[in-house]
Order: C-alpha cells, then structure tokens, then sequence
C-alpha cells in the first residue's frame, strides 16, 4: 500500500472523470484546501491508470462511467488483491447502484461517495484515505454493508465467531461497522489512535479480514453493525 504523504506534506490527489467540469469543480475545492493538492487529471480511465502509475498519487478519485476502462476495472488495476502496491482509490459517482459500491470496494477501493455528498464529505474522504481509513457516503453505508455480508462468496471472516473477539476488539470493530475513522474510534473509545490500530491489527488476523470494509460485512452479518448491536 501507498505510504501516508510525510507530516505536513500536502495530500497528492489524481481526479479521473469524463467530464471537464466535474474535474474543475473537484480541482478547484481540494486544491483551495491548506493540505490537500491535486497532481493530476483524467478525462477517461486507461490515461487515468498511466497518470497513477506514473505519478504515484497519495489519492486517486475515480468516476464510475468513463470511456476506455470504466472506473471499476481502473480500481482494480490500482487497488486490487493482485496488485503488489495497491494505492488508495476513492469512487466518487452519480450512481448509487448497489452493484457498484459492491464492486468497486472488492474491487480494492477505500472510499465510495456520491457526488451530490457536497465539497466537505469529499475532503473528508480524501483525507481519511490518506490516513488509511475509509469513508463510504452515509446515504448508502447501510445498504451496503447489508449487500456486501449477502453477497460473499468467500470463507473468510464470515464463519469466525465472536467469542475470538475481545470486548475492546468488538467495540473498534462495532464502530468500523458504522463507518467511523480511526480517529473518530479512538476519540469515542478514550483511547490513542495508536491503540485503535492494534485493535484492528489484531482483528483483522483473528477474522482474516482483508481490509476493514471486510471487518465491518463481519460485524453487520453477526449482529454487530448497529449501537449497542
């Protein structure tokens, strides 16, 4: 994965989408943010694999629908269990189909938002990717945790029980599940953000979970997904 840029380095972000003004829209806000600069634009989605390979983006913020390669199967030319130095990719999108957040987060991205989230959502997620975190679009959080848990097609966290948990485990993983960072966790659990880390170390071997959306299908699948669940 794609170090975190070095403190007080501004965020590096690539912005693939095939319409010229949703690009400057997107250049025009994150670039006026104190910590955030945009290094590159693509207009369809093989020029935005070649700018990604080639700059090395901190962030790369992908539309769905693009000529060429479309946004998932850029996403996963990036972001996939198969790459050997994934980057984060943030989709950001008109389309609130299931079928595309599902794929788009197998497909290795961290993030997914729809483009009427407004200016400050999309900040957020580019930080949080930054950071390592994830941030999905509150409108289909839910929804789509409830898609990802019915739709796995793999062994994997899905048949591990809660007892491996621990209390504090399951109260990181309960948060994950309702799309808090880790900042947000450690702030709401009284602890580092150090502390929130190994937790999720920790629970990503014990679930062998590969990423924390993976966590979060777990925590809605065994009745964790909810406060208090």
């Amino acid at each position: 994965m794609t170090s975190p840029p070095p403190s007080g380095s501004p965020i590096r972000v690539l912005i693939a989408d095939d319409q010229e003004i949703v690009r400057t829209g997107f250049r025009f806000f994150l670039d006026a943010q104190p910590d955030i600069t945009v290094v590159a634009e693509a207009a369809d989605g093989e020029e935005a694999v070649a700018l990604a390979r080639r700059e090395r983006p901190d962030v790369c913020l992908l539309d769905i629908r693009m000529p060429r390669l479309d946004g998932l199967e850029v996403t996963r030319l990036l972001a996939g269990p198969q790459v050997a130095d994934p980057m984060r990719v943030v989709v950001v999108t008109t389309f609130d189909l299931d079928e595309y957040v599902y794929g788009a987060l197998r497909g290795g991205a961290c993030g997914f938002l729809l483009k009427d989230s407004g200016p400050t959502l999309l900040a957020e997620a580019v930080r949080a990717a930054a950071a390592g975190d994830s941030l999905v679009s509150p409108s289909v959080t839910v929804r789509l945790l409830k898609h990802v848990t019915a739709h796995r097609t793999t062994a994997t966290a899905s048949a591990r029980p809660a007892e491996i948990l621990t209390d504090r485990e399951l109260d990181v993983v309960r948060l994950v599940a309702l799309g808090r960072t880790n900042a947000e966790i450690a702030a709401g659990l009284y602890v580092s953000l150090s502390t929130v880390k190994t937790h999720l170390s920790s629970v990503q071997s014990k679930l062998s979970a590969r990423n924390r959306v993976e966590i979060a299908a777990w925590a809605w699948q065994h009745g964790h997904g909810r406060p208090g669940g």
